[in-house]
């Protein structure tokens, strides 16, 4: 059977071994090592589970592992172990392979390694297999196929596992098969193996909560599934060992069920204990033989009985049946006689009970379990301490009190009193206060109650925390009189500060101002230096919060707290006074004052961020330009130096713009909102500070004449624009759909620079650099046809300059830096124009023959090898204008393009249109030949390359066909043919090619013909030359 599987498998790691040698499969039983000189695979099951078959290889003769004194040394390093897995392990039809490390040890000196030691090596081998197979067990449970197990080899694997984020689920599915589960469906497997799943799978449960992170409700289902195994293994002659041991596993179930809120499932658990104790109690009762024995395992049981029915009372108030729930805790009740030392515990449980109902607003199930707790607890004081009973009545005198607090107040009252009398404590003298407040108790009683807390030695804040009681509840008759009374008791402590200080607070609280201030200025006239920098400090906050209703008033409560300071004791907080103090002054118009406040401060604390702020608005008050520009780079100086107080800076920034507009110090408000559009990291910040700064600067800058500084205040506007650009992406991160502030706030920028670039007209560059940044921040905009034709026309502008300015290059370098920008803008403006042309009828638009023509004029000047293919797709283009035609000629020929078959093509092309149109316009076409003939013969001579002669003077009989047929041929154009002509004849006759010089001067006098009021002198004169050169 082994040899069989052995066949099927696969070897896993085929290096380190040669093939042809794996014919051999030899049973780890039958034989010691094999001592042959080739690798072989050796197939066994492991650990005594027929469903796991390991292949293991191991190489001897190799250079990895060396044989010293008998022992084998192993260098862990080649993967040859495939486990092969099947049956009922893993699915019935399907094998699996799950491939493990394990790593072959090789021999050297085979002749000295001793054979018989060879087993040690071989067990060891076969340790780590079978962890191996733990391993690949937990793969399995990894790969999510418990799906596909039955309920037995979950458990198996499970109980197995180290850890697996499928644990949950797998525990999942163990708890919704066991409701499915029976003794018939396992009728095949012992009660013995039965057993030993159940105490396998509880005992996991208990060893494995710590390593993994498992529920409590999940432990409860392990623990269910465990009890339910056990269930089936019901003998009514189990041992005592086996009772006691289900006795335990269902009532630590019971209990899981409670604690997560399962009262239904736990009273199953619970019954099952009952009778199992029941069986447990019989069995010793008929196996005890004396008395003693008897009374010891009774104790046990009813032990074990007092704790079910505890735990079926907690079971019931999960459920909600206080009937029940009252009924299980009396039994407990009634069984303490028997087992006094579980009365700590029934108190305890009773408290909770009233706890947990209270908290649901069930006062009179909360009363009745609290008043258990404490009968129970007086049962023996020397268990449960006088201190937990007077906290159960003082938790029963609350529920009284929040039950009805009129009908309960005596019982709440007497309770209280009761819990006081059992332990004193500062928690129930409070509670006292607040019954006798809820009654509506008259002021001599709450005034005995509270002279009793003082009597009784209470600490300070205690009494201070009754005398605020008290003052909230509306008695503040009894609430200053206990203050007085604190005040008097405490008068040699040291902290009577704060008691005098709680006086002043409460005074100040019920707008008591005037019995404030002179309980302030009683304090001040004392000898009492303690309590003064509490004082002190309170002064300042009150006059911090107060100059919103009136600033003299604050600067009262402000020279307070300066009084205070003694003169060594100048500190920040001295500089913090004086600052607040001189932004009193400053509202109430007091410059001198302001002035005077704000030096002391400056002494104390120079570089405070505050004190540059105040320093800086008694500047502007006082017109002092510069000392307000100190102050403003004080403040950036600091956003560097105390970057924790950052936030702080911007706002102080914010306000100094805010206070110099206000005052109409523009120039400082500028310089201020300069500083925070450069500081500020929130991008909408920033905005908000560059559109106020284009309100203040635009206007200005083009109210200046031309001069070098306007030059550089429109630089500061273009370097705005940029901050601008970049500020724009990060208000967008995160954002699907762009608010409409936000698009308003990019259009406005666009229109700011677009209207920059209008007024800049007069120097081309800043112009363009203007339209440009109007196009990218339009690009931000949704692209509607207003938004696109904005785009198409600030590429085309920049674009047209670009092309001006490589005009104007002085080097070749330069000009293909303006070059390469216009074609760039180029390729963009078509890209927007061909989707412009989509929105609407464009049709007397010249942006196509414009774009045509400055990418002509771009590739021509900079040589563009792809000039050629960039023609092609020109010619193509229907119905080319003749002005089109005319500049590509134009710019063909111009320096530092020279294109003259170009621009010969381009002219051809414009006279063919121009004898299509009617009527002819004779002077446009008389010029545009006049350009053509000028290419062809330039300075006179013909260029042969280009065309040749005939084709030449096909040009200029079609000329002279043209006046033929038409009048009105300018005549200055005829004369000028004649005479070019003439040259070109002359020009044959030089090179002795006579027969074309004859051609060309007979049709030189078919020009003169053709000549008005010039006729006759050029008619005779021609004839004379052209007989004389006869």
């Amino acid at each position: 059977m082994l040899g069989a599987e052995a066949t099927n498998v696969k070897d896993p790691c085929p290096q380190g071994t040669q093939s042809g040698r794996r014919d051999k499969k030899v049973n780890m039983e039958q034989c010691e090592l094999y001592q042959g000189n080739t690798p072989e695979y050796y197939c066994t099951p492991l650990g005594g589970r027929p469903n796991f078959t390991i292949l293991v290889s191991f190489r001897i003769g190799g250079g990895h592992h060396t044989a010293k004194q008998g022992n084998v040394k192993a260098k862990w390093e080649w993967p040859l172990i495939d486990i092969t897995a099947w049956g009922g392990a893993f699915q019935a039809s399907v094998r699996q392979h799950i491939y493990v490390w394990i790593y072959s040890v090789d021999i050297l000196r085979r002749r000295h390694f001793d054979w018989r030691r060879g087993r040690s090596w071989w067990q060891r081998c076969c340790d780590v297999a079978a962890q191996a197979v733990a391993r690949a067990t937990d793969l399995k449970m990894n790969d999510a196929d418990f799906h596909v197990m039955d309920f037995k080899e979950i458990i198996a694997k499970l109980i197995l596992i180290d850890s697996s984020p499928n644990i949950p689920a797998v525990i999942d599915r163990l708890f919704m098969d066991i409701a499915n589960i029976n003794r018939e469906s396992m009728a095949d497997t012992e009660n013995a193996k039965i057993e030993e799943m159940a105490v396998n799978l509880w005992n996991w449960a208990a060893t494995r909560r710590v390593d993994l992170a498992i529920s409590k409700e999940r432990k409860t289902k392990v623990r269910h599934v465990a009890c339910k195994l056990l269930f089936m293994c019901e003998d009514p002659a189990a041992s005592e060992e086996a009772l006691q041991r289900r006795i335990l596993m269902t009532v630590k179930t019971g209990k899981g069920w409670v604690d997560v809120g399962n009262g239904v499932t736990a009273d199953e658990f619970f019954e099952a204990a009952m009778a199992s104790l029941e069986l447990l109690y019989a069995k010793l009762m008929e196996k005890s033989s004396t008395e003693a024995q008897v009374t010891a395992q009774k104790f046990d049981v009813e032990k074990n009985v007092f704790k079910v029915l505890s735990y079926q009372a907690a079971s019931a108030t999960v459920q909600n049946d206080f009937q029940r729930a009252s009924t299980q805790a009396l039994r407990c009740k009634d069984m303490l006689m028997r087992l006094p030392q579980m009365i700590g515990y029934l108190v305890v449980l009773c408290y909770n009970f009233g706890v947990q109902t209270h908290m649901l607003h069930k006062y009179e199930e909360s009363c009745f379990w609290l008043s258990q707790s404490y009968d129970t607890g007086k049962m023996d004081k020397k268990i449960v301490e006088p201190e937990m009973l007077a906290k159960i009545l003082r938790l029963l005198s609350t529920v009284y009190l929040d039950w009805d607090s009129k009908e309960y107040y005596h019982k709440a009252l007497d309770i209280i009193n009761l819990a006081n009398k059992e332990y004193l404590s500062p928690a129930g003298l409070f509670l006292k206060i607040r019954v006798l407040l809820k009654g509506e108790s008259a002021n001599e009683k709450l005034l005995e109650a509270v002279r009793e807390i003082v009597y009784l030695g209470m600490t300070l804040d205690f009494c201070l925390s009754i005398s605020k009681l008290l003052m909230d509840n509306g008695r503040v008759f009894v609430g200053f009189h206990f203050l007085k009374i604190i005040c008097e008791y405490f008068k040699s402590s040291e902290n009577i500060g704060r008691a005098l200080l709680f006086r002043i607070d409460i005074l100040l609280q019920r707008k008591e101002e005037l019995l404030a201030k002179a309980k302030i200025e009683e304090i001040i006239r004392d000898t009492w230096a303690f309590p003064r920098p509490l004082l002190r400090e309170k002064c300042a906050s009150y006059g911090a919060k107060n100059p919103i209703r009136n600033y003299a008033d604050a600067l009262q409560w402000y020279s307070y707290s300066l009084r205070m300071y003694q003169s060594d004791q100048m500190d920040t907080e001295f500089a913090k006074l004086k600052r607040n103090m001189a932004s009193c002054y400053l509202h109430l118009k007091q410059l001198n004052k302001a002035k005077e406040a704000m030096a002391e401060a400056q002494q104390l604390d120079p570089e405070n961020i505050f004190t540059y702020f105040y320093i800086f608005k008694i500047a502007v008050l006082d017109c002092n330009f510069d000392r307000a520009v100190q102050s403003i780079i004080g403040l950036e100086r600091s956003m560097v130096v105390n970057a924790p107080e950052r936030k702080d800076l911007l706002k102080l920034l914010n306000l100094a713009a805010q206070f110099a507009l206000e005052n109409k110090h523009y120039i400082l408000a500028e310089k201020a909102l300069d500083c925070l559009a450069r500081c500020a990291e929130d991008p909408e910040q920033v905005l908000t500070a560059l559109k106020c700064l284009f309100r203040l600067i635009v206007p200005r800058v083009f109210g200046m004449p031309e001069c070098r500084d306007k030059k550089q205040e429109i630089r500061r506007l273009l370097t705005y624009l940029h901050t601008a650009l970049l500020k724009f992406p990060m208000c967008f991160v995160g954002e699907r759909l762009l608010s409409d502030s936000k698009i308003n706030d990019v259009h406005w920028f666009r229109k700011i620079a677009w209207n920059l670039a209008v007024r800049c007209s007069r120097d081309p560059l800043i112009m363009r650099e203007f339209f440009i940044l109007s196009y990218k921040l339009s690009q931000f905009c949704p692209s509607d046809q207003v938004v696109l034709i904005s785009q198409k026309t600030c590429l085309l502008i920049s674009a047209a300059v670009d092309l001006q300015q490589g005009r104007k290059a002085s080097t070749s370098l330069e000009q293909t830096r303006y070059l390469n920008h216009a074609l760039e803008e180029i390729h963009s403006c078509r890209d927007i124009w061909n989707l412009l042309k989509g929105t609407g009828n464009f049709s007397n638009n010249p942006c196509d023959t414009l774009l045509l023509l400055y990418e002509f004029e771009a590739r021509s000047k900079k040589n563009d090898p792809s000039l050629n293919i960039f023609l092609e797709s020109v010619w193509n283009v229907p119905n080319l204008e003749i002005k089109a035609l005319e500049t590509i000629a134009l710019l063909a020929m111009e320096k530092p393009a020279y294109y003259p078959s170009i621009a010969l093509e381009a002219l051809k092309r414009a006279l063919v249109v121009y004898r299509m149109k009617e009527p002819m316009n004779l002077s446009k076409y008389s010029n545009c030949l006049h350009n053509l003939i000028n290419i062809l013969l330039p300075g006179g001579v013909p260029n042969i390359e280009l065309c040749t002669l005939e084709e030449i003077r096909g040009y200029f009989e079609g000329a002279l066909n043209l006046m033929s047929h038409t009048k009105g041929y300018p005549e200055i154009e005829v004369l000028w043919l004649m005479i070019m002509s003439w040259n070109t004849g002359i020009c044959m006759y030089s090179m002795k090619k006579f027969l074309s010089a004859e051609k060309w001067s007979s049709l030189t006098l078919r020009f003169v013909q053709h000549l008005g009021s010039l006729r006759g002198g050029y008619q005779a004169q021609v004839r004379r030359q052209r007989a004389w050169g006869v």
